[in-house]
């Protein structure tokens, strides 16, 4: 203000004549432009000083306030302000940085982050040092040379998919479990790789698996075999009885006929179990083509239809997305749902109003899903326990074979099957692909 009221005075006085004066004047004009240039390069270096700590993240300069010019004060003020609160986020992140490399290192999972293009290591935890038996990582191809196997999985995952692999140590082998995540940041991509240790617990529920099967074929075979050997020993008794007192010519035939018919019985009944248990091992791979479902739902509906009929069963068919399709091998899929269907004839023949629904719709996990649900006789607790385990059945004329393969053909396609069930309310069985 005051250099703009001494120029407007220096002008009139030029208007007017008045020189004498204009010899006060211009140096007064003079030292109040470099007082102003000061004070806007004063400023401006402070700007640029504020930038420069900034840049670097060096929040810890203070700029006074009291001892600047009244024009400046504002400025400090806002440079304080702004430096308390970049100094407050930067606490905040390494507080969430530490707390996260803390638990990450306390977590048995291995984890390892690193940038695609170059394959640059960025971080990985000592969960992982520990499953691989390395200090470190510089590059993601260092593992190449440790494990070719195990690099080539790692590089090929895909984000979101899961991969059961085998890590390769000096002395012994790990099964692990690898998922994968990705994301960008800077203009690079990045990738973060999961190293789960699944070997105890695979060997575990291997072990159980192998005493559940075990255990069931070891009461069928020796439902067979026992009373094969007791009928064997009944039949050397008998010829050694013939051979010392021999009898009438027809009773030791009529014996020998018998007891060798009820052999042939119970050893085809042993030779079907076997085939049964070998039928476990047909389906290993599937012929995937897009179906809709409802098609599928209305064949099975069609084929059953004479059955339910006769019964007097009511089915509904529940469709909220008429054009929902899945990629699945229809034949497969067709036979698992007949065997489903055919269970939940079974559990709905006592009841007063007898009924199955089928359904199809997608979860919240975008998982389509097909449901097979009754209103029979449900099952107990320890009975959902062994349902899936192969030839366990509740039935008397069972094999104990249908949802063992129905279960296989599910993970033939990467899918899953569960069973709901409350005794005296029904079941529901859900197929998740």
């Amino acid at each position: 203000m005051l250099l703009l009221i001494t120029l407007f005075t220096f002008v009139f006085t030029v208007l007017k004549g008045f020189y004498v004066y204009d010899l006060v004047l211009v140096p007064v004009i003079f030292l109040q432009v470099i007082d102003f240039y000061r004070m806007q390069k004063r400023a401006q270096d402070e700007v640029a000083q504020f930038a420069e700590s900034v840049h670097y993240r060096d929040f810890s300069r203070h700029f006074s306030v009291r001892q600047a010019p009244a024009e400046l004060q504002p400025l400090h003020e806002g440079f304080n302000e702004i430096n308390s609160t970049f100094k407050v986020i930067s606490r905040e992140k390494e507080t969430q940085y530490q707390y996260l490399q803390k638990v990450l290192e306390l977590v048995d999972t291995g984890i390892l982050s690193y940038e695609v293009a170059g394959g640059e290591v960025i971080w990985m935890n000592e969960s992982l040092r520990k499953i691989l038996q390395v200090p470190y990582l510089k590059t993601i191809h260092s593992l190449e040379k440790r494990d070719p196997a195990l690099y080539t999985q790692v590089l090929a995952l895909v984000p979101e998919e899961r991969v059961i692999s085998v890590i390769h140590r000096e002395k012994n082998s790990l099964k692990v479990v690898l998922s994968a995540t990705a994301f960008h940041t800077d203009d690079k991509q990045y990738k973060l790789i999961a190293f789960q240790n699944v070997n105890e617990a695979l060997e575990e529920t291997e072990s159980k698996a192998w005493q559940k099967l075990l255990s069931v074929m070891t009461h069928e075979i020796m439902n067979s075999v026992a009373p094969i050997s007791s009928l064997a020993n009944t039949l050397q008794n008998r010829i050694r009885q013939w051979a010392q007192e021999p009898p009438g010519p027809h009773g030791i035939a009529e014996d020998l006929e018998l007891g060798m018919e009820t052999i042939r019985k119970r050893s085809e009944g042993l030779l079907k179990f076997t085939e049964t248990y070998r039928s476990l091992n047909k389906i290993t791979s599937a012929t995937l083509a897009r179906v809709y479902i409802s098609e599928l739902l209305e064949n099975l509906h069609r084929l059953m239809n004479p059955t339910i009929t006769q019964k007097g069963i009511g089915v509904s068919i529940i469709l909220k997305e008429p054009l929902l399709s899945v990629v699945i091998d229809a034949g497969l899929i067709e036979q698992v749902l007949i065997n489903l269907f055919l269970n939940a004839i079974d559990a709905v023949k006592h009841s007063p109003e007898p009924r199955i629904v089928l359904s199809a719709y997608t979860d919240n996990d975008q998982k389509i899903i097909i449901k097979v649900a009754d209103n029979g006789t449900g099952m107990p607790e320890d009975v959902l326990d062994q349902i899936f385990v192969p030839f366990f059945s509740t039935k008397k004329n069972g094999n104990g074979i249908g949802l063992s393969l129905c279960k296989q053909i599910m993970m033939v396609h990467k899918g899953s099957i569960t069973v709901q069930s409350k005794e005296n309310k029904g079941t529901a069985v859900y197929l998740r692909f």
